[in-house]
């Protein structure tokens, strides 16, 4: 089964949107298979947003990030790195699709709420990232016949 990193940002957390974000992806199907709800250090950071390290809205990013507690989760499902990118919706919310968290919750681009791993090498460097193995969970839920042939 594919994993993918989900990150309820700062905002997504300071707006009470957790348990909403959380069912999109339970309704959709996708297994929860880790969790946490963190204060993100600047070494975390700098590493998790370590590809935008040169442009010069890096500083904004990691300081974005450690401003609040995040919401660290691993979904699992078939094709969950990319369906997960279409329940996230496009960066900027402003042309996010309704039905997105995005288009449905966001304001601005600079507070989109969510971050979803764009490819499933990332998602496993990401994953790897903000979580040890024995923090995930390897397990089958009952409705799993229901949902996969």
């Amino acid at each position: 089964m594919e994993r993918t990193f989900i990150a309820i940002k700062p905002d997504g957390v300071q707006r009470g949107l957790v348990g909403d974000i959380i069912k999109r992806f339970e309704t959709k199907g996708f297994t929860l298979v880790g969790l946490k709800l963190l204060n993100v250090s600047r070494e975390l950071a700098e590493a998790h947003y370590g590809v935008h390290r040169e442009r010069p809205f890096f500083g904004s990013l990691v300081d974005f990030i450690t401003s609040s507690p995040v919401v660290a989760m691993v979904w699992e499902g078939d094709g969950v790195v990319a369906s997960a990118r279409n329940i996230i919706g496009a960066t900027n919310p402003l042309t996010a699709a309704p039905g997105t968290i995005r288009g449905d919750y966001g304001v601005s681009i600079g507070r989109n709420l969510i971050h979803g791993s764009d490819a499933i090498e990332t998602a496993q460097t990401e994953i790897a990232l903000w979580f040890k193995p024995e923090e995930l969970a390897n397990w089958s839920p009952t409705i799993a016949p229901w949902l996969y042939e």
